[in-house]
């Protein structure tokens, strides 16, 4: 027990280090967001530069990337390949972060690599948390001998940590209005920093790009002389209809796909996947269709993925999804006006302050009840606050300053045939998979 209990210790003090002493935008905002490659560079060499050793796939874009990430992870791994996977944010536990096939990376194996680090000197440069914490994955993906790592973006394209890569294939998987402080006010500005992940020589598919957002994209994989190939021009999925708990999807080269992704959304994330799947097949990738139907069909078993168009149970049904931005959200609320079939309709709400709530707000369905919370994290708009902005669009609402009082009270107004949808935010989900035992943290 006393050692059970000095691992605990350890663990917390490690956490305590990379969250609250490493400059950190998921906490801070725009104080924790450090651009540039330089620091990244500095820290890939101190270590070997360990992501020279393995293959890499590079993902970016607006909305969608982490759920391409993990189907593309999945289906990798069902053809027998040993797979890193690393993207972000995490919603439960820190090592959801760093997985390979699947397996997040061990407690013991953070604790060790912080000690280390911190017992080095990296002369005048000072990493943020995603600098720290995008090394350590490739440096704990070259020591697990992967022969591919599917790595997602953090913010951006250009500028992020992760582009320090060479990768095998990029994916952007579609760009729009988001975080302007830092990618640039217009749309063509933030289609050029996510353009930035498309290197020499090296293929690059794109989900869905349309106007200038096309042309950007157009421009710099010529200007690298990378092939481009756009799915939502030879698409792969030709149907996609709700059966049986899975999405079914209808497509070109692999017949019939079930898949554990649920969400409206996921037919175009899959038609990326499909897309890049083909394209890898072509690079001699060994990809089976047989392996591909099951990676979708498994995806969840497979990497773990939280969050996405999510059933947390029944009497009343319990739905959470991730959707936290205008062209994501405008997507779920069409799919739970559908899937509230004339029930009673709960929403519990909670938004970072740096999003456009405004516009969120006005896409939510009439004839609901809400519930106003805020995520514990300086970056969440309070919900005193999300209440008044509801209240000048004619929305009205309780407010609760935590998710978990915010679910009870739902539930304790909700009729067993009733909806309760939980979202708005990642941070907002991951408190409320928290207070419902998700993410088994006690593995070392």
């Amino acid at each position: 027990m006393a050692r059970k209990e000095e691992l605990a210790r350890m663990w917390d003090k490690t956490l305590d280090y990379l969250f609250n002493q490493r400059p950190a935008f998921e906490r801070q905002g725009a104080s924790g967001y450090k651009p540039g490659l330089d620091t990244t560079i500095a820290l890939d060499r101190l270590y070997g530069e360990p992501h020279r050793r393995f293959r890499i796939i590079h993902i970016a874009g607006t909305n969608g990337k982490g759920s391409t990430a993990h189907l593309l992870a999945s289906c990798l791994q069902e053809c027998g390949y040993r797979v890193g996977l690393f993207t972000s944010p995490h919603l439960v536990d820190f090592r959801e972060r760093i997985r390979v096939n699947g397996r997040k990376v061990s407690r013991n194996f953070v604790m060790q690599w912080v000690a280390d680090y911190q017992k080095k000197q990296l002369n005048d440069y000072e990493p943020s948390f995603f600098e720290l914490v995008t090394i350590m994955a490739f440096d704990y993906f070259a020591w697990r001998n992967v022969n591919v790592a599917v790595v997602e973006t953090g913010l951006g394209g250009r500028l992020d940590s992760s582009n320090i890569v060479t990768p095998e294939l990029s994916i952007i998987t579609n760009v729009g209005l988001e975080h302007q402080q830092f990618l640039g006010d217009t749309i063509e500005q933030i289609a050029a920093e996510k353009a930035g992940i498309i290197k020499h020589g090296k293929p690059v598919v794109v989900g869905n790009a349309d106007g200038v957002v096309r042309d950007v994209i157009k421009a710099q994989a010529k200007r690298l002389y990378a092939e481009l190939k756009f799915a939502q021009d030879n698409p792969e999925v030709i149907d996609a209809k709700h059966r049986n708990g899975m999405l079914r999807l209808t497509t070109q080269s692999y017949g019939t796909i079930d898949c554990e992704l649920t969400g409206d959304y996921q037919a175009q994330n899959a038609n990326t996947v499909l897309v890049s799947l083909n394209l890898l097949k072509r690079l001699k990738c060994r990809i089976k269709d047989a392996c591909v139907r099951d990676g979708f069909a498994h995806v969840v078993e497979n990497t773990g993925l939280l969050g996405r168009w999510m059933d947390l149970g029944t009497n009343p049904r319990l739905l959470c999804d991730s959707a936290h931005n205008p062209s994501a959200f405008e997507i779920a609320m069409r799919q739970l006006r559908k899937e509230r079939r004339g029930k009673n309709l709960h929403m519990i709400l909670g938004f970072m302050a740096d999003k456009d709530v405004s516009s969120m707000l006005k896409l939510l369905p009439g004839d609901t009840t809400f519930y106003f919370t805020q995520a514990q994290t300086s970056r969440s708009m309070k919900a005193i606050d999300l209440q008044a902005a509801a209240a000048h669009q004619g929305i009205k609402g309780e407010t609760f300053d935590r998710v978990e009082d915010a679910l009870d009270a739902a539930r304790k107004n909700a009729d067993p045939q009733d909806v309760i949808y939980v979202g708005g935010s990642m941070y907002v989900l991951a408190e409320l998979l928290k207070a419902l035992g998700y993410g088994d943290q006690q593995d070392v």
